[in-house]
């Protein structure tokens, strides 16, 4: 049987949409994801100056999983399973986490970081999550919010999936309101970060939507207010690094 030909390349005008939430924008996540699934880590840590492991490990932290320590945990947009990964090898943690992202080859990426009695991959959207009402613990999404299609209905889904008192933590990329670092923020992220990205994972767009999806996202005290609309109690944040990331967290009434 001939090889199925190659998707046409993503031109940079529907990365542009996609980054604004555009219609564009659930294939183009899912396709770009999947294509740079085999450099993901190692991108990741290069281009954040292995700053990211340390925001990751203040987010599982957020969670307050110690409440519950043999409970069932969901990592949102999983990816590679980093933060699923980094809870379940927490001391104490006897519970279990399902990761879940709906770019296949991101999770298959992550495969072997943990055991898949304590950390599943499953194949799912955000917006419709194969989880029964009230049965997680808790939830956390690393990096991973800004790229659903529909943030407000993310939000009401995980919340659906959470039992009452338990949290979600939200660490994802924001703005630096001062002047200065915002410069320097911006230089790097809308310059440096594209070139290097797309010379170390050969794809062309991926790393030019990363900012323009930040620059599209809503800033901290926007997307407080959008998760207590969502039905989040106790909403609180915390910028880290100056304003580069920020960690949200809410908690199911």
């Amino acid at each position: 049987m001939p090889a199925e030909p190659a998707p046409p390349p993503v031109d940079d005008a529907v990365a542009r949409a996609a980054a604004a939430g555009g219609a564009e924008k659930r294939a183009y996540v899912q396709r770009i994801f999947s294509e740079i699934a085999p450099r993901y880590d190692l991108l990741n840590h290069v281009l954040s100056l292995n700053v990211d492991r340390r925001w990751r490990r203040r987010a599982v932290a957020a969670l307050a999983w110690r409440a519950h320590p043999a409970g069932a945990y969901l990592d949102l947009c999983a990816g590679t399973l980093d933060v699923g990964a980094m809870l379940v090898r927490e001391r104490g943690f006897a519970g279990t986490v399902v990761g879940a992202d709906f770019a296949e080859p991101m999770l298959r990426a992550g495969a072997g970081k943990a055991p898949r009695s304590r950390l599943a991959p499953v194949t799912a959207d955000a917006l419709s999550l194969p989880l029964a009402d009230d049965a997680l613990a808790g939830a956390i999404v690393a990096f991973g919010i800004r790229n659903v299609a529909d943030l407000d209905a993310a939000l009401r889904e995980v919340l659906r999936v959470l039992r009452p008192g338990a949290r979600f933590v939200i660490l994802e990329f924001s703005t630096p309101r001062s002047a200065l670092v915002r410069a320097g923020y911006h230089l790097y992220f809308h310059h440096v970060l594209p070139l290097v990205g797309r010379l170390v994972s050969g794809h062309e767009t991926a790393y030019s939507y990363l900012p323009r999806s930040v620059a599209h996202f809503p800033v901290e005290e926007e997307l407080a207010a959008r998760m207590t609309r969502a039905g989040f109690a106790q909403v609180r944040w915390e910028s880290l690094s100056l304003g580069i990331a920020a960690i949200h967290v809410g908690e199911k009434r």
